[in-house]
């Protein structure tokens, strides 16, 4: 037994600056074993909460995780066998703030990606506008997030976006979204007429839907006109410019047989020598 215990004690060296014994290599075995066994039980722990498409993104992550766990043990074992690893941090310093400044984007990006598979806060199918940008999510990845727009268009956004810019989600309440129509008409106007008109145009529109049925509001006294606004609701918020679309065309017809005017702006010059006026 004492002859055991001498063993494992026994000292090798390899050079000058490397020194351990088969009591450390064991102990290296040991805990390089609990620290696979305890990232599998951390890894079925985490992804039994996660839907099967974000269990695909995350084992990436994860990847990237284990291997920072093992360059941490790598670290340490060195340091236990002689290896200076302080030596080691200060040559390669400047390095690895260089490669930080380089990552620091990416690593935002990652981050951001994480928050929203974990929150929620996106989901694919849904309708976003990011920066004046409107597009239905296709696919949500740890780095980016692809949407496609009214104009077929792939839009990729890195995921940082969504924390430093305001995110509209046009879908998170339900796939129903009220959009304005803003009408513009002359002083002479009846304003109940043209809310009856403008409500007579909505209610004919086969995408326009009964409930939440539209209304009319009566915004403001521009000036040169009274300004109107048609409210309606769709439940396709992504073709809503085109029910917009066909509704001011409607519109503009429906204006035209009453006799009803749509102003523009216009201004009268006078001249200070002269007793004409010229539009």
């Amino acid at each position: 037994m004492n002859k055991f215990i001498e063993l494992l004690n026994y000292k090798f060296t390899i050079g000058s600056y490397v020194n351990f014994t088969p009591k450390t290599v064991l102990f290296v075995i040991v805990i390089l074993l609990l620290t696979r066994f305890f990232l599998k039980i951390l890894r079925k722990l985490l992804f039994r909460t996660l839907a099967e498409d974000t269990k695909i993104k995350f084992k990436s992550l994860f990847s990237f995780f284990n291997y920072f766990i093992y360059l941490i043990l790598a670290l340490v074992i060195l340091q236990n066998v002689g290896v200076d690893v302080t030596a080691i941090f200060t040559a390669s310093a400047a390095l690895l703030v260089g490669v930080g400044l380089a990552l620091q984007t990416f690593i935002q990006d990652i981050i951001s990606g994480i928050f929203i598979l974990v929150d929620k806060s996106v989901h694919v199918g849904d309708i976003i506008e990011v920066d004046g940008q409107v597009g239905k999510v296709e696919n949500i990845k740890l780095r980016t997030t692809r949407a496609v727009t009214r104009e077929n268009k792939v839009l990729i956004i890195p995921n940082h976006k969504f924390l430093t810019s305001t995110l509209f989600n046009w879908t998170e309440n339900g796939i129903i979204t009220k959009e304005i129509v803003n009408v513009g008409v002359a002083y002479k106007s009846n304003p109940k007429q043209i809310e009856q008109l403008l409500l007579k145009v909505a209610n004919e529109h086969s995408q326009v839907l009964e409930d939440p049925e539209p209304f009319v509001i009566f915004n403001d006294f521009g000036d040169s006109a009274l300004n109107f606004q048609l409210f309606i609701s769709v439940d396709s918020s992504f073709s809503a410019n085109i029910v917009k679309s066909d509704l001011r065309f409607k519109i503009f017809e429906t204006f035209e047989k009453e006799g009803i005017e749509i102003p523009f702006p216009q201004r009268t010059l006078t001249f200070a020598n002269s007793p004409t006026a010229l539009k």
